[in-house]
């Protein structure tokens, strides 16, 4: 029975040291794959989402929001007092809310609008 128990000991160790080396194999492949399709991936996009042109609509967008907003603020430092002109003025009423729509249709143009491609053949005609 000794010699049982010595061999079940033997068998408990090597199956102890065996797996770990298996578990550290297992995991240093799958990271080596990783980075090589992380590396592959950037690579393969070179070109930016937007052009030029894009970010230039988007920024004239979010002027004329901004310039809407500007303009439908003010008025008076009172609160007790309700001047009706001032708040019921065609800017704030008017002008203002045109202002933010036609710079919000311009972000979403900005956002929409294809860039430009150049193809092979133009560049060599140039």
């Amino acid at each position: 029975m000794a010699k049982k128990g010595n061999k079940h000991k033997g068998a408990h160790q090597q199956s102890k040291i065996h797996p770990t080396t298996e578990t550290v194999a297992s995991v240093s492949t799958p990271k080596a794959t990783i980075s090589r399709r992380t590396s592959s991936i950037k690579s393969q996009n070179k070109d930016l989402l937007f052009n030029k042109t894009n970010y230039i609509l988007m920024i004239a967008g979010f002027a004329l929001v901004l310039i809407g907003f500007i303009l439908m603020s003010g008025g008076n430092t009172d609160p007790k007092v309700f001047n009706e002109a001032e708040i019921y003025s065609t800017r704030r009423i008017t002008v203002a809310p045109i202002t933010i729509i036609l710079g919000f249709i311009t972000i979403v143009v900005g956002i929409l609008k294809k860039p430009n491609t150049v193809t092979h053949q133009e560049t060599v005609e140039a």
